[in-house]
């Protein structure tokens, strides 16, 4: 069986494509650096982290950019030999106006070189590029419309202003021919992400719908002309959660659908899983997969039958689902862990290095920062886990130097344990949260009193259970103790804060260091621990 989320985590807007016997599932990124994750299988049971083609400051450059902004929904496909990757860069994220440019790489190999990117447009996020079968390349995308009062449309969200077309020319490398508006989505509006497949004379076309929240659907139509006009299906959407309440995948929508080599048909979709008895989701939006059928009618449906996804789905090997383990990290190599990213930057260079013998992170600008923070972090994938590390060679002078372990959402919702010096106690450890006040993004400090931390090694940890967390730290040759009192683990979540319509990401563990003096203090970390501890 396929057990669902195939892909544990922060990893949404999955978009499928197969080589042969080889899968890859892209999914979005956002202010997190390298851009878009790259997963392969070739049994569509088991799921390996492959690599991030954005690496560089010439494919993307994100400070500055907000938080949830950054890579939104990329689209990988292959043809002519080699691999396309399609992908927004969001500037702006709120209000009324919706900055977002599309851009287009490619690459011999799933794992590169990837080109420096060809820009696209800017008139929407959610791009998709479909190779026809006579050769044409075709770009779709949301319409982002910014009118609102007497000029805005009649519809769910007015801004959301159906699926765009247009022809793409490979040899000048520029979209050319006229822009044609060709899908307007159903009554459960907001459409965005578009994906073309073809079959039997027919262009389907699959979109999310709903917003990314539990309203969420991933809705189907058809045309004989690509250019439309679509016809809806029967039931409008293939899958959906939002009147499955108790369903555990959640959320559910915008995906891919993707052909087996024995034409079996699978569709990825994004899903949320919320914690029990609170309707938050710290894992983010995490991708899963669902078996489809052909109907006699020549619709796609899902093979359970009705809307709802479910968590097991048969796959179409005997392969079995491999255990999660606890991964412990020894920072003693020249790069940097897969599973572990930064935000922003295309110049990590100046936030942390590899010294052989630890991470070293180069205290930068404040916890939050969308400029330049040393924040490197792995994805929460267990909605119970402990995870542990060390500080050491950190000798902070004053309060603006500190270095820690943090849970980490974004500016507004995060909470860390850091060592740090404070008047009239010296060096000392200490508690830091924000409560997810945005826009203000208060500081709160739930410790009365600090702990002393010696000169030497400090190794702090946090256990993590459903809604609550708790740190602990150890200095010496002393015991674990806790730090602080229990804190909300649910506020680390996209539903937290501003709510599931402006928050896209999902809850990070890891460690950091800032120095807002500009005396850029160093602290190193030999080792990171991640202990999944679900049942």
């Amino acid at each position: 069986m396929i057990r669902n989320p195939i892909l544990k985590g922060f990893n949404p807007d999955p978009s499928i494509c197969r080589v042969g016997a080889d899968y890859y599932i892209a999914t979005s990124t956002f202010e997190w650096f390298p851009g878009v994750q790259v997963h392969h299988s070739r049994d569509l049971v088991n799921w390996r982290l492959l690599t991030r083609p954005l690496t560089r400051a010439s494919q993307l450059d994100m400070r500055g950019n907000p938080d949830s902004g950054g890579i939104w929904a990329p689209c990988l496909s292959y043809a002519d030999g080699q691999f396309w990757l399609i992908y927004t860069d969001v500037k702006r994220q709120g209000g009324d106006f919706k900055d977002g440019h599309n851009y287009l790489v490619t690459a011999p190999d799933i794992e590169g070189p990837w080109s420096d990117p060809i820009f696209l447009n800017s008139s929407g996020f959610d791009p998709s590029l479909f190779h026809d079968d006579d050769g044409r390349k075709w770009l779709l995308n949301m319409q982002w419309r910014p009118l609102t009062g007497p000029y805005a449309l009649k519809a769910v969200n007015p801004h959301f202003d159906g699926i765009l077309l247009q022809e793409y020319d490979h040899q000048a490398q520029k979209l050319t021919g006229e822009i044609r508006n060709i899908f307007a989505g159903s009554e459960r509006g907001l459409v965005e992400g578009p994906h073309l497949f073809r079959r039997d004379g027919y262009y389907y076309l699959t979109v999310a719908e709903g917003g990314t929240g539990y309203d969420h659907a991933v809705t189907m139509a058809r045309s004989r002309d690509i250019a439309g006009p679509y016809e809806l299906h029967p039931e409008t959407f293939l899958l959906t959660s939002r009147d499955a309440p108790g369903a555990r995948l959640q959320r559910a929508g915008h995906g891919q659908m993707v052909e087996t080599p024995d034409g079996d048909v699978y569709h990825t979709h994004l899903c949320g899983r919320p914690l029990d008895g609170v309707r938050r989701c710290p894992l983010g939006r995490e991708s899963a997969l669902q078996k489809c059928v052909w109907g006699e009618d020549g619709w796609l449906r899902l093979a359970q039958g009705g809307l709802v996804p479910d968590v097991d789905v048969p796959s179409p090997t005997d392969v079995e689902p491999e255990p999660d383990v606890a991964m412990e990290y020894h920072f003693d190599g020249p790069v940097l862990p897969m599973d572990f990213q930064w935000l922003r930057t295309p110049q990590p260079e100046r936030i942390f290095t590899l010294t052989g013998n630890a991470l070293r992170l180069i205290g930068r600008e404040s916890v939050g920062s969308q400029f330049e923070q040393a924040l490197v972090a792995r994805r929460q994938q267990h909605f119970n886990y402990r995870a542990e590390t060390r500080v050491e060679r950190f000798d902070p002078t004053n309060y603006q130097q500190a270095a820690g372990l943090t849970t980490y959402y974004n500016a507004h919702k995060f909470h860390c344990a850091l060592v740090t010096s404070l008047p009239d106690h010296g060096r000392v450890i200490l508690v830091m949260s924000s409560l997810a006040d945005w826009p203000d993004g208060r500081l709160t400090f739930p410790m009365e009193e600090p702990i002393p931390a010696p000169e030497g090694p400090v190794d702090l940890a946090v256990e993590v259970r459903g809604a609550v967390q708790q740190f602990h730290c150890k200095t010496g040759d002393g015991d674990w103790q806790p730090l602080g009192p229990e804190l909300d683990a649910s506020l680390i979540s996209d539903e937290a804060g501003r709510g599931e319509g402006n928050s896209f990401t999902g809850a990070f563990v890891g460690i950091l260091a800032y120095d807002i003096s500009g005396r850029a203090t160093t602290a190193d970390f030999p080792w990171f621990r991640y202990e999944p501890q679900d049942g």
